[in-house]
């Protein structure tokens, strides 16, 4: 099935266009640029794989996905952007069309085999550049940094996009702008990789740069022993010479006079040296508890940003990215399944990734949604979630990216009216509603359009082999 987008003023099939570049050669050039506009991981996961075929006279770009998810995710966040760029290269319209990539095809895919600078390819060459994790730099001081912990290997989205850029931004510019820089939000949410990260850059760039993380219990530990072996000179020596201070879980400091006010003067001391600071906690600078006030005030000083939960397409790509990480390939559908029921944190997706590769690897089997059902049987289990028609609408309308609002709206186009019609027909399966009760909940329709709805899927489910897949992933995600 062929999805063809088009921007405005583009030419229409059979119009003649004398192309600069066909094919491979337009493809790459597109991808490079789109490699240093988007993340890494994203362009991997949604650009990479994509297949590319020009029409004879170069009037169509045709781009093939895997499959219905992967093509309606790149349509949807992509396909206006690569439009764009394909007529900047070159100086007319071109037609961009969507496809499904045929099961027979096994061409080779054309894509760049390197990134450009300052994405890929350069993000590539980090890990290799820095020292294995808690190892000393080049002067024989311990930096604790995890070496695979970087900006490459974090993935980005909505949730942690304005902590991730600032983070970037005092990798860049040390000592300058948001200092000091403080990020909270709850476990598992990628406070930690950011620390890293920001350290594991710095020292790319500027290899002799003194940079440390520590836990706040570690320094807490520090300051108890500097003042019990009478060390309190190589304490000083260690903390306020640094350039760049990462510190993890500042919450730890409460009710620790000694520590706060050994801490104010490392943060006085850093500041005074043009130093950076980056700080983490579980909740925002004013939050927290029996901190003193002056110390409180400092953290506040600088820029306080939050990570959030991540949203469910950060959920979908850090699934496969940590998936393909550890060598394993995980079907869109499965990490949709996935996404839909572990909704907290990073930290709990990787532990049902886990379960799953192992599951997968001890029975020899394929990943798929059945068998993610089983290895989280305990987890969904627990959660027991009563399917209700509320449930059933926002889970069908995060599928078909569309507005849960749109499920009790008046508006008709396809791309809506599918979806609702779909969410009509499982509310009929899954449910004890009777149509007119389902029809109240769909904005005060009446039954018959219930009716109406259930038997065209019912009659399209027979018929249409993707229809039936999408619902099968639908049934899949709902029963848990």
């Amino acid at each position: 099935m062929n999805l063809a987008y088009a921007l405005p003023g583009t030419p229409a099939h059979g119009q003649s266009i004398a192309a600069v570049m066909v094919g491979p050669a337009l493809w790459q050039a597109c991808t490079e640029q789109l490699a240093r506009e988007i993340p890494e991981e994203q362009f991997k996961i949604w650009i990479r794989p994509l297949l590319a075929r020009a029409s004879a006279d170069g009037a169509v770009l045709t781009l093939q996905a895997a499959n219905r998810f992967k093509l309606d995710w790149v349509r949807e966040r992509y396909a206006s952007r690569i439009g764009a760029i394909l007529e900047q290269i070159e100086g007319h319209p071109i037609f961009l069309e969507l496809a499904i990539t045929p099961h027979q095809a096994q061409e080779k895919r054309s894509y760049p085999a390197t990134y450009p600078a300052g994405n890929g390819a350069a993000g590539a060459s980090v890990a290799a550049a820095l020292p294995p994790p808690g190892e000393a730099d080049g002067g024989g001081f311990k930096n604790r940094l995890n070496a695979t912990l970087t900006f490459e290997t974090l993935v980005e989205g909505s949730a942690n996009r304005m902590a991730r850029a600032a983070a970037l931004h005092v990798a860049s510019a040390l000592g300058q702008l948001y200092n000091p820089l403080f990020i909270y939000g709850g476990v598992g949410l990628g406070k930690t990789h950011l620390l890293h990260a920001v350290g594991n850059r710095l020292l790319h760039a500027r290899a002799q740069a003194r940079v440390l993380y520590t836990h706040a219990e570690q320094f807490v530990s520090d300051v108890v022993n500097s003042y019990q072996r009478k060390t309190f000179d190589q304490f000083k020596d260690k903390y306020h010479a640094l350039d760049l201070l990462l510190i993890d879980d500042v919450q730890f400091f409460a009710n620790k006079d000694r520590t706060q006010e050994e801490f104010f003067n490392a943060f006085e001391a850093l500041l005074a040296k043009k130093s950076h600071i980056v700080m983490t906690s579980d909740t925002y600078p004013k939050g927290l508890s029996n901190i003193h006030e002056r110390l409180i005030s400092r953290f506040d000083s600088g820029l306080t940003v939050a990570l959030e939960p991540p949203e469910l397409e950060m959920r979908v790509a850090i699934l496969i990215s940590k998936a393909a990480a550890e060598g394993a390939d995980m079907p869109e559908e499965v990490a949709f399944f996935v996404a839909k029921n572990v909704r907290s944190n990073v930290r709990e997706l990787e532990g049902a990734l886990r379960k799953i590769l192992a599951y997968s690897r001890f029975n020899r089997k394929e990943i798929s949604i059945a068998l993610a059902r089983e290895a989280l049987r305990d987890l969904l289990s627990i959660q027991n979630r009563q399917i209700s028609v509320e449930n059933i609408q926002k889970t069908v309308a995060d599928y078909y990216k569309i507005k849960t609002a749109d499920m009790y709206s008046k508006r008709r186009p396809v791309s809506i009216a599918r979806p609702r019609q779909i969410a009509m027909y499982l509310a009929k399966e899954l449910t004890q509603k009777s149509l007119p009760e389902i029809g109240e909940l769909f904005g005060g329709r009446d039954h018959t359009t219930v009716l109406h709805a259930v038997r065209k899927i019912t009659a399209g489910r027979k018929d249409l082999t993707e229809l039936n897949q999408q619902l099968h992933v639908l049934e899949q995600t709902l029963k848990g």
